[in-house]
């Protein structure tokens, strides 16, 4: 079937201020006299895997190991500093929830604006515009500025459009995590269904459970490197060992 997603030696590098500058007045005198100084964080180091089309691929790590990093890096949100990243097709990244989103509009002019956003058209977002509303639960709510909206229905939101359409590639960041059990057996099921149509899933989640139900593969991120990457039994097994001990 081929790799939809190929990440050939990554590395992240960031560049963290060593000094508490008070205020941005400060901060511009000592740029200007170049008393500034940086201290290089690497937040992925010789990261190296592939995902096969229509898989699912979990990352398993604890916070601040380089999960998120490294999703940006695959969505084409960040550039990495060493290696490269191959990906085939269309890409729908839910990273940060509703980054798409104008949050003054209604929910209804932020599904053509998202959709926009993502690469739809008009007039298949006017296509699937009852479907999206209607997965996520807000019927009652499409005129309603979405600043108003609780963190759970910009969720179910953001995941109803970013899946209406099937992407080539879905990328997942916690967003399972937002709303209630019964929306998360929603979205479950439609990343089965996703699947099914032979999307490629990634899945970032700090649930354990739900990658052991949905992955076949796991990578697992300790401080931005790999320490396994495998089966999703074994590496998950090992995962909540290790995190358990320590």
């Amino acid at each position: 079937m081929g790799n939809a997603v190929e990440v050939s030696n990554v590395s992240m590098r960031f560049n963290m201020s060593k000094d508490k500058v008070d205020s941005i007045k400060e901060y511009m005198i000592r740029l200007v006299k170049r008393q500034l100084f940086f201290e290089e964080f690497w937040a992925l180091k010789e990261v190296s895997f592939s995902v096969e089309k229509g898989d699912v691929f979990g990352i398993v790590g604890l916070n601040g190991s380089g999960k998120s990093t490294l999703l940006k890096t695959i969505s084409g949100i960040l550039k990495p500093t060493e290696g490269r990243v191959y990906t085939e097709g269309v890409i729908s990244p839910m990273i940060e929830l509703g980054a798409g989103f104008d949050t003054d509009l209604t929910a209804r002019e932020n599904v053509f604006l998202n959709g926009s956003v993502l690469g739809f058209s008009r007039a298949q977002m006017k296509e699937k515009f009852d479907e999206i509303v209607e997965f996520a639960e807000l019927q009652e709510f499409v005129d309603v500025a979405v600043k108003n909206f609780s963190s759970g229905m910009v969720a179910r939101l953001a995941f109803s459009i970013a899946t209406v359409i099937k992407p080539d590639i879905l990328i997942v960041d916690e967003i399972l995590a937002v709303g209630d059990f019964l929306f998360q057996q929603k979205c479950e099921q439609r990343i089965q269904e996703l699947m099914s149509g032979g999307t490629t899933v990634l899945i970032v989640s700090h649930s354990i459970e739900q990658i052991e139900r949905l992955c076949h593969r796991v990578l697992w991120l300790e401080h931005g490197r790999m320490r396994m990457l495998g089966d999703t039994q074994e590496v998950c097994g090992l995962y909540k060992q290790a995190t358990r001990d320590g």
